[in-house]
């Protein structure tokens, strides 16, 4: 497995396996991976035969109150995992990702409004910016993102249609724990308490599902069956939970299995957690 810290170096690379008839996927990251990231290497692994993940913790899309110095960075574990996974790339850019004085940057205006985007102001032109230049340094054939991060997913999408970014979007599903717990890297800030409460977010989703599919249609009911769950566990504070359309992450009209996304973001303790689940 190489170990890319350039541009030039990873379009080297890149350039080598297109010249051997390879297609390329990108897994983009920002490291303290998980067995969620590894899944998304399966996939693009089962799609292309030269896999790229980055691994860089985007300095553009925290807020001033969030995370950023802290996130964890076990980068040589990083590097372990991917290599056993088959990984042929690492690409691992420094603070220079971003010229000094870069001025440029990629904003979507539909899809990043509402739910995160709402809580979160300038996540979405930070993510948004950051994709568009991992795209274009790695020149992938496709590339892999986890539905977890649904409103991240969507953005994208509209990014690599509205600006003919020539590259296939693959969606993998939500990983989980055991438990039923959405992976994620900030998982591991809890204690064993605050996840015994974070398990009531994935439990909430599926009551509220389950009534949805037992012909339950108006929105407003199927959301107070998650939130009277949310609301039990002393342990998490809710920022929202709203019912979407898959597409355009607007309200749903109808809590219509097929169509409608439950979409939830709470705190156990300090930590974020985010999730979603379609009816």
């Amino acid at each position: 497995m190489l170990l890319a810290r350039t541009v030039p170096e990873l379009r080297a690379a890149v350039e080598a396996a297109r010249a051997a008839g390879k297609a390329v996927g990108l897994v983009p990251t920002m490291g303290c991976l998980h067995e969620g990231h590894l899944s998304l290497v399966d996939l693009a692994r089962s799609r292309a035969a030269f896999t790229v993940v980055s691994i860089f913790v985007n300095p553009t899309q925290f807020g001033p109150k969030e995370d950023f110095a802290r996130y964890p960075r076990p980068f040589e574990e990083d590097c372990r995992l991917c290599a056993a996974r088959g990984v042929d790339v690492v690409f691992a850019p420094g603070a220079d990702f971003y010229a000094a004085d870069a001025s440029t940057w990629v904003e979507e205006t539909a899809v990043s409004q509402g739910l995160c985007g709402e809580h979160r102001p300038g996540h979405f032109r930070g993510v948004a910016t950051v994709v568009l230049k991992l795209l274009n340094a790695a020149r992938a054939d496709v590339a892999v993102f986890g539905r977890k991060d649904l409103q991240q997913l969507a953005v994208i999408r509209r990014l690599v249609r509205d600006l003919d970014v020539p590259v296939e979007i693959l969606e993998a599903p939500t990983a989980r724990d055991s438990d039923g717990l959405a992976m994620s890297s900030r998982n591991r800030y809890l204690s064993p308490a605050e996840r015994a409460a974070a398990l009531v977010i994935p439990a909430a989703l599926a009551a509220a599902a389950s009534l949805a599919r037992a012909g339950e249609r108006d929105p407003a009911k199927v959301l107070a069956a998650a939130r009277a769950r949310l609301a039990a566990e002393p342990g998490l504070r809710l920022q929202y939970l709203e019912l979407v359309d898959a597409d355009t992450l607007r309200p749903a009209p109808a809590a219509e299995p097929g169509r409608a996304v439950l979409a939830v973001a709470a705190f156990a303790g300090a930590t974020r957690l985010i999730d979603n689940l379609a009816l």
